[in-house]
């Protein structure tokens, strides 16, 4: 058996798709999403990943703005900017990518957003928010890779009610986030979060019929861990001197029923959301 592949890449262009539809509609109203991106350093992860954002916006028709800072910006400088996209009126949503230069305190300059611009779905506020509402629709954005994730298994009818869910990792971006996310009502999953101190870890994941690695460490999950038929999501991903590798062992294909690749699996799915975000912010 070779597992159904999970294509982030083709199924976030269909999103963008349906969201330029929704973008003529939205400027023909006179209302123009515009996404702003705060970068600060010269990370080559977030150089590439900001890229990204840029040109998917490019594809949707909404309007972006890039603010690059130099390594060398101090927090002042940071707080100054987040301070001038809040003002913004062509400036709908907007991210601070992570990760910021060592010495600046992340939790609070992200808490300095505006929640309503809070494209990325991470901000204090709407974090509460989701955690509030169990059932029903959120208005607030919510976090991108999660419901990135989610999407790309409704669109190829995964089912999630009463199914069991292993999270490995429990970041904010991810595993916290999707925890919740999986559980509300109209997805109905049952989830167990896995981390560096859970005891047994393969044998948790065995039981899963759905699992979602996240934790940035390569090919850490093995194919003799998953049940035959469980979807497998690889999120987690490093930088190595033969390129990205994700945490998922390429052997699992064996074994899964589906598998989200890396790259090209739910990192396309987590820039369509965030576009969506924005989108959503003013429609």
């Amino acid at each position: 058996m070779t597992a159904v592949k999970l294509d982030g890449l083709a199924v976030a262009k269909q999103i963008k798709s349906e969201l330029a539809q929704q973008v003529v509609s939205l400027k023909a109203s006179g209302i123009n999403p515009g996404l702003a991106t705060l970068l600060v350093g010269d990370d080559p992860g977030s150089l590439a990943y900001v890229a990204g954002k840029h040109r998917d916006c490019a594809e949707v028709g909404v309007n972006s703005i890039r603010i690059d800072l130099p390594a060398s910006a101090t927090e002042a400088d940071v707080r100054a900017a987040i301070k001038d996209l809040n003002a913004a009126s062509e400036v709908t949503g907007y991210i601070v990518q992570l990760p910021l230069p060592n010495g600046m305190d992340a939790n609070q300059l992200l808490e300095l957003i505006d929640p309503a611009k809070d494209a990325d779905g991470l901000h204090p506020v709407n974090l509460g928010r989701l955690v509030m509402n169990v059932s029903g629709n959120i208005t607030s954005p919510l976090p991108c890779t999660p419901s990135g994730i989610i999407e790309l298994l409704q669109r190829y009818q995964v089912e999630t009610k009463g199914k069991e869910v292993a999270i490995i990792g429990r970041g904010l971006t991810v595993g916290r986030p999707l925890g919740l996310m999986m559980t509300r009502k109209g997805v109905d999953a049952t989830v167990t979060t896995l981390h560096s101190a859970s005891s047994d870890l393969p044998a948790h994941v065995r039981r899963a019929d759905i699992v979602v690695a996240a934790l940035g460490s390569p090919h850490f999950v093995k194919p003799e861990w998953i049940k035959p038929g469980a979807a497998v999501l690889d999120v987690g991903i490093t930088r190595t001197d033969s390129g990205l590798v994700g945490d998922v062992d390429p052997s699992v294909a064996q074994v899964a029923g589906y598998l989200s690749p890396n790259p090209k699996g739910v990192g396309p799915m987590t820039r369509a959301m965030l576009v969506s975000n924005v989108v959503r912010a003013v429609s």
